[in-house]
C-alpha cells in the first residue's frame, strides 16, 4: 500500500522559500565580511591616553618661566701703549777747577764719630751684674753681724723682710738707698743703715765698661 503525505507535511514546495532566505544570510554576512572594520588594541590604547592627557593639560596648564638674562661678560680693553723713546739728554758739568789727564783727586777720609758714653746712665739689666766683694753669702754674714733688731719690733713681735734698692756707681760705691717695701716698727731704718755702711761693690759691666747699675735686695728680719 503506498504511504500518502498530506500537503501540509510536505516540504518540497517550500524548498525555494527556505533557499531564498539562505541566500539572503549568506549574502549578509558575505557583505558584513567585507565592510567589517578592525581597530587596533593599542591604538585604542593610545588614543585613550593622549585624550587623557590633554584632559590633564586643560584642567593643570603647567606655568611658563621665562629663561635667566644670559650673563653680560666684559672683554677686557686692550690699550695700546706707544713705545718709550729713549731720552739723550746732554749734562754739561762745570768744575769750578780745571780738571786735566794729569790732575789728582785726593781721597777723603771721613773719620768716625766716637759716641759719647752716657756716665750717668743707670741700667737695671747687664751683662755682668754687680756682686758684693765676696759674693753674697760675704755680704749677708755682714749682714748678720751688724744687724740690730729694733726694740720695737722685738717686742710687737713683727718679722719679715724689708726690700731695699739702691744704686751701684761705676767705682762700687752704694748709693741712692731707699725703701722699695717695709715692715716697719724701725726695720725699714735699720736695713737703710746696713745697706749704707755696706763695703763696696763690684760694679756691672756692659760691653767691658763699668757702669751704673741698681739692684734690689732683702733684708731679713726673724726673731730667734
Amino acid at each position: 500500500m503506498e504511504a500518502k503525505k498530506t500537503e501540509s507535511a510536505d516540504l518540497m514546495k517550500k524548498t525555494g522559500f527556505f533557499f531564498s532566505i539562505g541566500l539572503l544570510v549568506t549574502i549578509s554576512l558575505v557583505f558584513t565580511a567585507f565592510e567589517w572594520k578592525d581597530y587596533d588594541d593599542s591604538l585604542l590604547e593610545l588614543q585613550g591616553k593622549s585624550s587623557n592627557v590633554f584632559e590633564e593639560m586643560l584642567e593643570v596648564p603647567p606655568t611658563e618661566q621665562p629663561p635667566p638674562p644670559a650673563p653680560i661678560i666684559q672683554q677686557p680693553q686692550i690699550v695700546e701703549v706707544p713705545d718709550t723713546e729713549e731720552i739723550k739728554e746732554e749734562l754739561n758739568i762745570k768744575f769750578d777747577v780745571e780738571v786735566s789727564e794729569d790732575t789728582k783727586i785726593e781721597e777723603i777720609v771721613v773719620a768716625p764719630v766716637e759716641e759719647k758714653e752716657n756716665v750717668d746712665e743707670i741700667f737695671t739689666v747687664v751683662e755682668e751684674s754687680a756682686t758684693p766683694k765676696g759674693g753674697y753669702p760675704a755680704f749677708y754674714k755682714f749682714v748678720s753681724e751688724k744687724i740690730k733688731y729694733p726694740s720695737q719690733a722685738r717686742r710687737m713681735g713683727i718679722e719679715g723682710k724689708v726690700f731695699v734698692e739702691f744704686v751701684v756707681n761705676r767705682d762700687g760705691s752704694i748709693v741712692d738707698v731707699k725703701v722699695l717695701k717695709g715692715i716697719g716698727a724701725g726695720c725699714d731704718e735699720e736695713a737703710l743703715r746696713i745697706v749704707q755702711s755696706a763695703p763696696a761693690w763690684t760694679p756691672g759691666k756692659q760691653r767691658g765698661k763699668p757702669v751704673r747699675q741698681k739692684m734690689v735686695i732683702p733684708i731679713t728680719f726673724k726673731l730667734g
